[in-house]
């Protein structure tokens, strides 16, 4: 290759780079400014911090935006830098690891509070109290970081403390390369998914059987269970993470030359937009949070109540 062609070649490599980082840092900023408005809502308004309902909502949407910071910090430094710091990349990795298992979790979590809300309306407020929630969500990050501590452990067994000051291109398979990983990843996967599925699967057929008791409010139980099947739609979607190395090697048959922008185009599918549908399912369907949301965005504050007049009187 000549001076010249070798030049050209190398500044498409940047310039690619450059704007694929653009692309992810732009998405990023933009879904985050949307779930950062979420949070602004729920923090502001005191009614729904005793909802477990809007409580693990909440924490999916904080959830989402620490795993889709994490996971663009990690393309930006493997475009910018190329090679990182192996300690900092498993430091990366682990959180990455975390919070996409919480997501399904969560799920989970949110389909039982909307199964305990139906089917047993009177125990409701017993069952699902402030604090067992945020006791359910203490559960669901050490859970979620089971996986990426099993990882950890098997790196030390495997490898000498020289590995971890070493630079590496980092990415999942590029750290934590034995078959026991890979296992071990595998495993992980496949219980937590079908263990949601169960869970979304059996409280759907519940809400949905329970609409015939001539007691209960039929459109609370039509809204519930459209609500569960969206958490099916919304894990269905975040599934497709574990399809995108399949559908990675079929793009790479059909074009060879173009590896670099299938990943990246299956990161941004696969990652970074089903992060925008807590937003949409849940914010925007949910009438109270949508009118206080509305607030928030227009920087209107709440109307003061007038009081009666016989204690205007007093």
């Amino acid at each position: 290759m000549s001076n010249s062609s070798e030049f050209n070649y190398r500044k498409d490599l940047l310039e690619e780079a450059m704007l694929k980082t653009i692309v992810a840092v732009l998405i990023a900023i933009i879904i985050n400014y949307i779930n950062g408005t979420l949070l602004y809502t729920y923090f502001t308004n005191q009614t729904f911090h005793s909802n477990s309902r809007y409580i693990l909502y909440v924490q999916l949407v904080i959830n989402d935006m620490i795993m889709l910071s994490c996971t663009v910090l990690m393309v930006v430094l493997a475009y910018l830098s190329y090679l990182i710091n192996v300690s900092f990349c498993i430091t990366l990795i682990l959180i990455g690891i975390n919070t996409f298992l919480n997501t399904p979790l969560t799920l989970a979590g949110m389909a039982i509070e909307r199964f305990v809300a139906i089917c047993y309306p009177l125990q409701h407020p017993l069952i699902c109290t402030v604090h067992r929630t945020y006791l359910f969500i203490a559960c669901i990050w050490i859970v979620g970081a089971l996986p990426g501590f099993t990882d950890l452990i098997l790196t030390f067994i495997l490898n000498p403390l020289s590995f971890f000051p070493m630079t590496k291109l980092c990415f999942r398979q590029n750290i934590f390369t034995s078959v026991y990983h890979q296992n071990n990843n595998v495993a992980c996967n496949i219980i937590y998914m079908c263990f949601v599925w169960i869970i979304l699967f059996y409280t759907y057929f519940k809400v949905m059987f329970s609409a015939k008791s001539a007691a209960s409010d039929q459109a609370l139980v039509r809204k519930a269970r459209k609500t569960v099947l969206l958490h099916g739609v919304q894990l269905a979607i975040c599934m497709l993470s574990f399809m995108s190395p399949i559908l990675d090697s079929g793009l790479y048959i059909l074009f060879p030359q173009s590896r670099s922008v299938i990943l990246f185009c299956t990161y941004i599918i696969t990652n970074m937009l089903p992060r925008l549908l807590s937003p949409l399912i849940y914010g925007l369907r949910d009438q109270n949070f949508k009118k206080h949301m509305k607030r928030s965005l227009l920087c209107r504050r709440p109307k003061a109540m007038v009081k009666p007049t016989a204690d205007r009187l007093q």
